[in-house]
């Protein structure tokens, strides 16, 4: 046994006043004669030995009471073996799970609100003089400090499940900031959650004490769509689409003839009907078609019960109505690009000389061409340049007598490959790389002797390390015919033949015809599709076509329905790059305006899947993967936490045993005194 107070035990010489006084409180008796004096001697001597036991008894009640009394104030305890006790007061910092997956119930009683509880009990576990920090995945500044009890339990109340989700590592790793900031002798970290699997990534810190408390709510069945995209990097319009999404099923049981809803701009677009096992991922497509171009907005959804959070599924995309493709040509127009994109009303054809260009009007197009241009020169050079890591395309069809040292000026600034040596041989393509995005689909079944261009003359492609080329076509030698490059947002293609019909039969190939068209397509940067809440506070849009005519001393916003709000913003040429921080909080479409009759962009955010997620670790399965001194498991619900957390930092307290003590001495005092009759 030890005392937090051992000074006090000097108080037990106290004990010596009592026996003093009662050894030295003498009566005097007056002597009162009698006739039979040897019965009255017989009373005398029977009395006196029973006064005399009730005197030692009182003595030893207040001596004991008054012993008691002086442990009380010295405050005895029986330590943990494994634990070290601190003196001093202490800063608590106790992390409050308040994702969506707390909404779950345990005994009929959701798990934020045991977890806040359970922070309560924590927090008056300690002193008022210690100092608390509350934690939650919102991560907030308020949040970023120490408080004092009555702060804290303020804050408590105020927590609500929130759409962030956080792993435990970045939780931790603010809490250890903070705490390192106070100079209070012992650091304490409490982290009460349900423990998903996929948040748990935390490393200990042996400086710190560690308290986990884990909640665990009743199974629940859960199957929601994770994610989707689409199969193509370009959409089109009037042209079949495909979605892809994916589905998990994380409950135990299957899930038979269910229904996915695909609706674009409100509207049912399709139905699909889905099986899906117990524990298992199904990855499909569902096809729709659009009638215009312009923003458009997507959501999947199905029908799940109990948890409803993830059973939507929002995203939305750009169709251009028109695609526009520059060609910069030496002398002459190209007549077979021109007559490729002159027959379909959905590209449009613009031809410049190469001494005539007007720099101004690149942002316009999606592809530039070089068409058999002699020479770059440094004006074109840094422009194409520029154009490129905007997110533009530009194919490039060297001409036999160009001046590659400043061709390849041009390619070196972008640490591609360049040109080599012109070869004058017979050469012939002899793969197609069908898993890169401008051929992939173009072929229902690759034939296998299928006829595939040739040349007779082709520039050698000097090769670099770090280039990053992706061969879309190989000659039969395997050296690159055309090669893809990604530089920035923008996408390079450099073919090694020029695009004449007396060097290769290209032109007048059946590949030449979706190669330019594909090219052309997915040309430009692809708008990311969907957000997640609290996980994507950067946004950025791109091609904003309205963005000249807009008013430029005015500020765009973000709404949805009754929510709206200013986000941070900063314009670049046609893009724009926005600051969410942790406005938006609940799923859905988000439009972009400046004047609100006009959007100029839509956006869909979803609540983390994180949280769709519902394995759990339990407490036998974290005191494994934490087994080390400094960690505690608190994993009992009908444990009190300010007792137990009481006993860890102290010990088995004993000062109220006792108090009680001292009062059970001092009654048996006054009961001796009072009903014991000499």
């Amino acid at each position: 046994m030890n005392f937090v107070f051992p000074s006090f035990l000097w108080a037990l010489l106290a004990l010596l006043i009592p026996i003093i006084i009662h050894l030295f409180n003498f009566r005097r008796y007056k002597k009162v004669y009698f006739t039979n004096v040897k019965q009255l001697k017989e009373v005398k001597e029977e009395k006196a030995n029973r006064s005399r036991l009730k005197h030692w008894l009182v003595l030893l009640s207040r001596l004991l009471a008054l012993a008691f009394l002086v442990l009380a104030f010295a405050q005895p305890f029986i330590p943990r073996e494994e634990t070290e006790i601190v003196k001093g007061n202490k800063a608590v910092s106790i992390y409050v799970d308040n994702s969506q997956s707390m909404n779950a119930t345990s005994n009929d009683v959701s798990l934020i609100e045991k977890a806040k509880f359970k922070a309560r009990e924590i927090a008056n576990a300690f002193g008022p003089s210690d100092r608390f920090q509350l934690i939650t995945n919102d991560v907030e500044g308020k949040h970023q400090r120490l408080l004092s009890r009555e702060e804290f339990l303020t804050y408590l109340d105020e927590i609500q499940t929130s759409p962030n989700v956080q792993t435990l590592s970045t939780i931790t790793d603010r809490q250890k900031q903070v705490l390192a900031e106070s100079n209070l002798e012992q650091k304490n970290i409490f982290l009460i959650s349900d423990f998903q699997k996929n948040i748990v990534d935390a490393e200990t810190d042996t400086s710190y004490k560690y308290y986990f408390i884990p909640l665990q709510a009743v199974e629940q069945q859960n199957v929601f769509i994770d994610t989707a995209w689409f199969e193509s990097p370009v959409q089109m319009i009037n042209e079949t689409n495909q979605l892809v999404f994916r589905l998990n099923n994380t409950g135990s049981a299957d899930v038979s003839n269910s229904k996915l809803t695909l609706k674009i701009n409100d509207q049912i677009k399709a139905l699909k009907d889905f099986d899906l096992k117990a524990k298992a991922t199904k990855i499909d497509t569902i096809n729709f078609s659009v009638p215009q171009g312009g923003w458009h907005k997507a959501e999947l959804s199905l029908t799940d019960y109990p948890i409803e959070h993830d059973d939507s599924y929002f995203l939305t995309f750009y169709i251009d109505e028109k695609v526009n493709v520059l060609s910069i040509n030496e002398s002459k127009n190209n007549r077979f690009v021109n007559a490729l994109f002159d027959g379909d009303s959905y590209f449009t054809m613009t031809n410049q000389s190469v001494n005539q260009l007007n720099y101004s009007d690149f942002n316009k197009y999606r592809l530039i061409v070089l068409n058999n241009v002699k020479s770059i020169s440094s004006g074109l050079a840094f422009e194409l340049k520029q154009f490129l890591e905007r997110g533009g395309s530009v194919l490039v069809f060297p001409a036999l007598n160009a001046d590659m040292n400043a061709y390849n000026q041009f390619l070196k600034s972008m640490r591609v490959n360049t040109y080599g040596a012109l070869e004058t041989k017979d050469k012939q393509i002899a793969s197609i790389n069908v898993k890169q995005e401008v051929f992939n689909n173009v072929f229902e079944r690759m034939p296998r002797n299928i006829d595939l261009p040739k040349s007779s003359q082709s520039f050698e492609m000097t090769r670099f390390s770090g280039a990053g080329e992706e061969s879309l076509l190989k000659f039969n030698d395997g050296s690159t015919f055309l090669g893809k490059y990604n530089v920035k947002s923008g996408k390079l293609y450099l073919s090694a033949v020029p695009l004449d019909d007396k060097v290769s039969n290209l032109p007048s190939h059946a590949i030449f015809v979706p190669m330019i068209y594909r090219i052309a397509l997915v040309g430009g940067d692809v708008q990311k599709l969907a957000y997640n809440i609290g996980e994507d506070n950067i946004v950025e849009v791109k091609n904003l076509k309205d963005m000249a005519s807009s008013d430029a001393e005015s500020v765009m916003k973000m709404k949805s329905g009754e929510n709206e709000f200013i986000p941070g913003q900063k314009v670049i040429g046609n893009k724009a790059v926005l600051s969410i921080n942790n406005q938006v909080k609940s799923p859905g479409f988000f439009e972009l305006f400046k004047n609100a009759n006009l959007p100029l962009a839509y956006f869909g955010f979803n609540f983390n899947r994180k949280e769709s997620i519902l394995e759990y670790f339990s407490p036998n399965e974290l005191k494994d993967r934490y087994n080390t001194d400094n960690i505690n498991f608190l994993d009992n619900d009908n444990t009190d936490l300010k007792v137990e957390i009481g006993e860890i930092n102290k010990g088995v307290t004993l000062w109220k045993w006792c108090l009680i003590a001292v009062l059970a001495f001092l009654l048996i005092e006054m009961l001796l005194l009072r009903l014991w009759r000499t």
